[in-house]
């Protein structure tokens, strides 16, 4: 019961483009900072640790600035932001909102407020963006309809 829009479910949404130079920022500052951490002659070995640990510390913040996604399977969606994750029930979710200028997706709740969605953002990729918000709001849409009879 999917149209050319609606994928298949399980689908993992997710910002590729925010989420790779993250990741490789992270990787290339941990390697920095340990390769200064060994490459100086004159540093004391709790210096050295200081470094290695300064880069595995920068990696884990961007890990975690990396980690939003939005995962839709035959039960309901789970959001996940940068601090937290939520499960949601299909008829949970009235509508789905990308509008210019937003930064991200809001899913506009049943209980009348408004979730975030930082896992489908306009700012490097808008096409994708937009394509995932079309394909989530098909989601919805099928899935109430669905619900409904």
């Amino acid at each position: 019961m999917t149209t050319p829009e609606t994928p298949e479910l399980p689908v993992t949404f997710r910002p590729g483009r925010t989420r790779a130079v993250l990741l490789a920022l992270g990787a290339a500052m941990f390697v920095v900072l340990t390769g200064v951490a060994v490459l100086l002659p004159r540093l004391g070995a709790g210096e050295r640790l200081s470094f290695v640990l300064t880069g595995a510390l920068v990696f884990a913040v961007l890990w975690v600035l990396a980690r939003p996604r939005v995962v839709a399977d035959g039960a309901g969606v789970t959001v996940v932001n940068i601090a937290s994750g939520r499960r949601l029930e299909w008829a949970e979710i009235v509508q789905v909102r990308l509008r210019p200028g937003d930064p991200w997706v809001f899913l506009d709740l049943s209980d009348g407020t408004s979730l975030p969605v930082l896992g489908i953002q306009p700012g490097v990729a808008r096409e994708q963006a937009l394509r995932d918000a079309r394909a989530l709001r098909a989601l919805v849409e099928a899935r109430s309809t669905a619900d409904r009879a």
